[in-house]
């Protein structure tokens, strides 16, 4: 097999804002055909999204994906719930993860591999303001360090 190309199609920027992300995992996702069709124009917003683990299944609440335009009758609810291709290993240990104090799942990014749609999802806890505060501060001496630079 080649090397599979990655088309990003959505990055939740404030989830990396508000948790610390303690590990990461690539989950394929359940969508209809226009929902596809909609994703390769780049619709979609992760901006109010959570996970939620039910019955042993993961599911995606919030995430929105624009209706395509040329979908008609097909089209879905931009905001349904959906779930999540995971294996049960990984479910277990999200569980787990979630089970402890303070942790949840957060989407990261959703983009293409190759044909399919993955979602990159992280267990997550969640950051104190004194934490943002940090994290701000660290940005712009960063920032700072790469003008000089130039």
């Amino acid at each position: 097999m080649g090397k599979e190309t990655q088309k990003l199609i959505a990055n939740n920027k404030k989830a990396y804002h508000d948790y610390f992300i303690e590990a990461s995992y690539e989950a394929g996702i359940a969508l209809a055909g226009t929902e596809v069709k909609s994703l390769r124009m780049g619709k979609c917003s992760l901006k109010e999204s959570y996970i939620q683990i039910k019955r042993g299944e993961v599911f995606v609440y919030g995430m929105h994906i624009s209706p395509y335009e040329k979908g008609n009758i097909f089209n879905r609810d931009p905001l349904r719930v959906r779930k999540l291709l995971l294996h049960d290993y990984e479910i277990r240990k999200l569980q787990a993860g979630v089970d402890r104090d303070g942790y949840t799942i957060v989407p990261l990014k959703v983009y293409f591999k190759g044909q399919l749609v993955k979602v990159e999802i992280g267990l997550a806890k969640g950051k104190k303001l004194y934490d943002k505060r940090e994290s701000l501060k660290e940005r712009d001496i960063k920032r700072q360090q790469e003008r000089e630079r130039e």
